[in-house]
């Protein structure tokens, strides 16, 4: 852990970057650690996206408000103690108008408690490469040692540009239904009145000054950047905005994107049991429950068909190899006694300025040259997908990867009109895994859900002309949701109306899910089975 730094009152820090390829363009103390303010929200909200991907949660999962939750300082949604309220509307409430009551029931309902999901939001943090960063709440008040710098949020900004571009419109919105109130947008200034612009995320408290993360496209061009420790929200937007400007002119039109790797997760105690749905078919059982030794080497956690991979401490003995919910599955394997953690995932190396870079005014900030970026690196899913199909084309697989990838400019996930699922109960909470997190490992105990444990259900995804497109169709849906579709049997049906493709051997509540997800992307999708 971090040994907290003494934060001065808001001195002035920037960073500015080429969010293709994640290499620098502008720096200026990009890594004193200084208050984040709201900024600190950006993280909570990556939080919860990764909760709703991997099945954890749901857009209308209801949260309980906690005392402690209504009674955050403003700004705030207005929430009161005993209420519930669905996720949908505490994202929108902590992103448009940074509401600390809304970020503080979202990091309570994730994790149990809001220091918990501090530590969990430090952990994510070091898993995506921030290493000047530590979280003590949810909201970003001042506390003592919570900070982050420049750079670090810079790199937050880029992840939920590319990890989460199904949710990444919410930061453009200038008002919102937050089910309780319509909220503006903290960011409206900027985001009318710079061009290009569609995020992220303002900050501000007395000891961090005026803080903003921005991001802004223009043509084939997309900047990030960060400026903390603004004098006015007037002075921020204006020192941005050159930044902005003085980068467009300098970048080139067209690179190679470098796309951010998945952070690799490890599984966390479980804080809350998962609320069991009763079966028809008999009475439901009592969860499960896995307990694993502390004291123990680790085990690999793998997900089928999924880029990330998981690590947890194991038995003293090996075990046998044990399902769990969703398809997450614990496999004993040979590990040496030493300690050493993975190494953790990283974001592209950025080459250090020209000193006359650091030191140029905000006037007119002075930029280091724009360096040609590194190849992308071979990435895990398409490891995993050939692994998979060892006689598939190898071209035919590197499409359905890269477009199994989200790509800026699809099909975006409306938070607003997106439909109200089905209630599902809670899985396992996964945090991020990043160094030194196996050093002194805990006893954990994993919950599954018995209830609808049959696997006598599918999907159909409509009708296609080729059966190329059908089969194609079913490998991207395997790379995209790994984790629910683990141990599905794919299989494309030749009919006199055209190929159909379909996903057998789910569970009923995986079925759901995965229509859900595909009408999400405006694909159809049909639930088959008992």
């Amino acid at each position: 852990m971090l040994v907290p730094a003494t934060l001065s009152a808001a001195p002035f820090a920037a960073y500015v970057m080429d969010a293709r390829t994640g290499q620098p363009i502008y720096k200026q103390n990009e890594d004193t650690r200084l208050h984040p303010a709201s900024l600190t929200k950006m993280m909570t909200l990556y939080m919860a996206f990764t909760a709703i991907e991997r099945g954890q949660v749901r857009l209308d999962s209801q949260f309980p408000v906690s005392t402690n939750a209504a009674s955050e300082p403003p700004s705030k949604l207005g929430l009161k103690a005993g209420q519930r309220i669905e996720l949908r509307y505490l994202i929108r409430a902590a992103a448009i108008k940074s509401a600390n009551d809304a970020a503080t029931t979202i990091g309570e309902g994730l994790a149990g408690s809001e220091a918990a999901f501090a530590q969990q939001m430090t952990q994510m943090a070091r898993a995506l490469g921030m290493t000047n960063t530590n979280f003590r709440n949810a909201h970003g008040l001042t506390q003592e040692g919570h900070y982050s710098t420049a750079r670090d949020m810079t790199i937050l900004g880029r992840r939920l540009f590319y990890d989460f571009p199904q949710y990444y419109n919410i930061f453009s919105r200038r008002s919102a239904d937050a089910g309780i109130a319509q909220v503006a947008s903290t960011n409206k200034r900027f985001l009318d009145a710079y061009e290009g612009a569609d995020g992220i995320k303002t900050g501000y408290t007395r000891a961090a000054g005026f803080n903003l993360t921005a991001s802004a496209q223009r043509g084939n061009k997309r900047l990030i950047a960060t400026v903390l420790g603004g004098t006015s929200t007037a002075h921020r937007n204006q020192v941005m905005a050159q930044l902005l400007d003085a980068g467009f002119t300098r970048v080139p039109n067209r690179v190679r994107e470098v796309r951010p790797e998945a952070p690799r997760l490890l599984a966390q105690r479980v804080v809350r049991r998962a609320q069991v749905e009763p079966s028809a078919a008999a009475t439901a059982p009592q969860p499960q429950r896995l307990v694993l030794s502390a004291s123990a080497p680790p085990v690999r956690v793998s997900r089928p068909a999924l880029a990330s991979t998981a690590a947890v401490p194991q038995a003293p003995q090996p075990a046998p190899q044990a399902a769990l919910t969703g398809g997450l599955t614990l496999t004993a394997s040979a590990r040496p006694a030493s300690r050493r953690a993975p190494e953790p995932a990283t974001v592209a190396a950025a080459p250090e300025p020209t000193p006359q870079a650091q030191s140029a005014s905000l006037a007119a900030p002075v930029l280091a040259a724009s360096v040609r970026p590194a190849p992308a690196p071979r990435s895990r899913t398409a490891a995993t997908a050939e692994a998979a199909h060892p006689g598939a084309d190898p071209q035919a697989i590197a499409r359905a990867v890269a477009e199994a990838v989200p790509q800026n400019g699809g099909t975006s996930l409306s938070l607003l009109a997106s439909p109200a699922p089905k209630p599902r109960s809670e899985m396992v909470i996964l945090a991020a895994m990043g160094e030194g997190d196996l050093a002194d490992p805990e006893a954990l105990e994993i919950v599954s859900r018995p209830a609808n444990s049959g696997r006598g259900w599918g999907v159909t995804l409509g009708l296609f002309t080729s059966r190329a497109e059908a089969e194609k169709l079913l490998l991207r849906s395997a790379l995209q949701d790994g984790a629910i579709l683990g141990g599905a049997a794919r299989h494309v049906a030749d009919t006199r109306r055209g190929f159909q493709p379909s996903f057998a051997n789910l569970t009923k509540a995986n079925a759901e899910l995965v229509c859900e997800r595909f009408a999400s992307r405006s694909q159809e999708c049909q639930v088959v089975g008992r």
